[in-house]
Parts: structure tokens; sequence; C-alpha cells
């Protein structure tokens, strides 16, 4: 029988493909021009977190406080490659989000899976500025390439989802101008070595109302998902990993060692009743990490790095966090 022997979460900005001092004049402009939630989930721009900003904000953004954050930033993510690499795996489930790369407005599932053998990720297109090079990254240096996937593990996912209530979009390919998302190009990228693991690509309407699943539902997704993979006859050795969050476009520091804390102490309740106007804009990644807390009710946690990525004086940024589960 296959077993879920270990669980992962992984951020995946941009900023992690840049340089820190790329991070403020990379990020401001595109900072100052989208819309922001503040941490009572009220609408807000860049102005009004600027009036707002405690008297230290500049002291969070200097220059050595932001190396010292890159530097903590490079040993999670090697740790993390170190985790995934150790764990053996025979399969790998990646819940993650899409923003209309695959998906779009014509068609926006609020959970789907793929199922087909192989999932395509696009070919890099020249980048003059640090955001462009670091956008690029996710993707590949030459010819686009055809990664592998698990389609077994992801049709009996689908089955077993089905007697358990859950209606799942599914998709067996892609069409030919688009390629996987950033959530999981981003784990095929930094997260796996030269020999990539089969991964099955599980989506989370995170960002698009109006049917963005609630907080309870992504948690049962995650259970429903671990005892489906105990449930496959195959003997194997599986993960699941998290990609994406946690809070940003405003860095909600607070809100995210909550969820850390939640976390190392496997907290079910306060997975299952998330505020809703806290997972707005980019925050709203963190379902993904509520889905794999869900799926790792029956691992302890290994460990759990954090970094409150702070990038412009209004204090926007992305809340980095990573993170390893594992049996025993």
């Amino acid at each position: 029988m296959a077993r879920l022997i270990a669980g992962f979460g992984t951020s995946h900005s941009p900023m992690l493909a840049c340089a820190a001092e790329d991070w403020t004049p990379s990020f401001l402009p595109r900072d100052q021009a989208r819309r922001h939630y503040d941490f009572d989930g009220n609408p807000c721009r860049y102005e009004d977190l600027l009036a707002r900003a405690p008297a230290d904000a500049m002291d969070r953004i200097a220059p050595d406080a932001m190396v010292q954050r890159r530097a903590a930033i490079d040993a999670a993510q090697e740790r993390l490659r170190h985790s995934i690499a150790v764990a053996n795996l025979d399969a790998l489930i990646v819940v993650g989000d899409d923003q209309e790369e695959l998906f779009d407005a014509s068609n926006m599932p609020a959970i789907g899976i793929f199922h087909g053998a192989t999932i395509r990720n696009a070919r890099a297109a020249p980048a003059t500025d640090a955001m462009s090079r670091a956008r690029m990254r996710f993707l590949e240096d030459g010819a686009e390439v055809e990664y592998p996937c698990h389609a077994g593990l992801a049709g009996h996912l689908i089955d077993r989802l089905q007697d358990c209530d859950f209606d799942i979009s599914v998709a067996s390919r892609i069409p030919t101008a688009k390629a996987e998302g950033h959530a999981y190009s981003y784990v095929h990228k930094f997260c796996m070595g030269a020999a990539p693991i089969p991964i099955v690509p599980v989506f989370l309407n995170a960002y698009y109302p109006p049917n963005q699943p609630r907080p309870s539902r992504c948690f049962a997704l995650g259970a429903h998902l671990a005892d489906a993979v105990a449930a496959f006859p195959d003997d194997m050795r599986v993960g699941i990993l998290a990609s994406g969050g946690l809070s940003h476009f405003v860095v909600d520091e607070a809100f995210d060692r909550a969820i850390v804390s939640a976390l190392q102490r496997q907290d079910a309740a306060f997975f299952q009743t998330a505020p809703l106007h806290k997972l707005q804009s980019g925050s709203s990644e963190i379902r993904n990490w509520i889905c794999l807390a869900g799926a790792v009710a029956s691992l302890r946690p290994d460990w759990i790095d954090y970094v409150p990525g702070y990038r412009t004086p209004a204090l926007t940024g992305t809340g980095l966090c990573f993170a390893s589960f594992r049996s025993g």
C-alpha cells in the first residue's frame, strides 16, 4: 500500500529568485500600483499603508536587514531541497493555485486535479530587468520541458475524492499555447534536483471569487487526500507539498506567525476556522497550507522557517515560509 511519509510547504514569490538589493526597486512600482487589503480585510492603497507604517518601518527594509533575510531564505530553500531529496519519494502531490495560467474566467474550477502523464513548463523569454529575470527563473533556459506526473495516483485520488463528496474538475492535457503555472514551475525549478519526482498537480482556486473554497473545505480536502493515498494499492512513498503564501502583498507578520504556531502544534480548529478576511489578495494562497495541514495530521513537524519579506517603506512584501513534516 502507498504511504504518505512526508509533507512540505514553500512560498514561491519572485522575491525568492532575485537578490536582496533588487527587492525594493523591483517591487515598489508594482506595490504602489496594486490594490491592497489591510489586516482587517479592508481594501486600501499603498499610500494608506505608508501613512500607517510603524516608526521602525525603514529599519525593517534597511540593506543589512534585507541581506540577512536573503541569507535566511537561501538556507531555508537549501534545507527544503535536502528534506525533499532524502524523503526518497515516488510521487509528490503539489497543492497550488492557478493565476490565469491554465484557467481563466471562462472556466475557473474551485478544486481540480491534473491526471496526465506529463505537464509542460514553458521556455524562458529574454529579460532585461531584475523582476523579469526573477520570473524567468521559474521557466526553462532552453526548450520547454515535459515534467513527469503520476497519472495512476492522480486517477485514484479523483476516484476516492468523489466517494467523499468532492466534485473534482480534471484535466489530462493542456493547450499547446499554455504551460504549468508558477506554483508548480517553482517546485520543479527550485525544489527538485536533476531527476524530478513525478507530481500530482492539485489546483485550489485561491484568488478568484466567487468560488474560492472555504478553509474548512481546504482542510477536509487535505485529510481526504491523505486517506486516499493510504488506499492506493501500489507500494509507494508519497509526499504532499503546499506551494504559495504566506501573507502578501501586505506582510501580516502576526497572522503568519500564528499559522506557523498552529502548524507546529497541529491545531486543526485554527485552520478550519481561519477568518476569510485574512485570505484576501495574495494571502489567499494560505488555503494551500490549510490543505497541507489537513493532510499531515498523522505526520510530525520536522522544521519550519519563517522570514517576513518586507520590501517597501509601507511594509508590503511576502511572508516567506518553508516547512517539512515527516512520519515516525
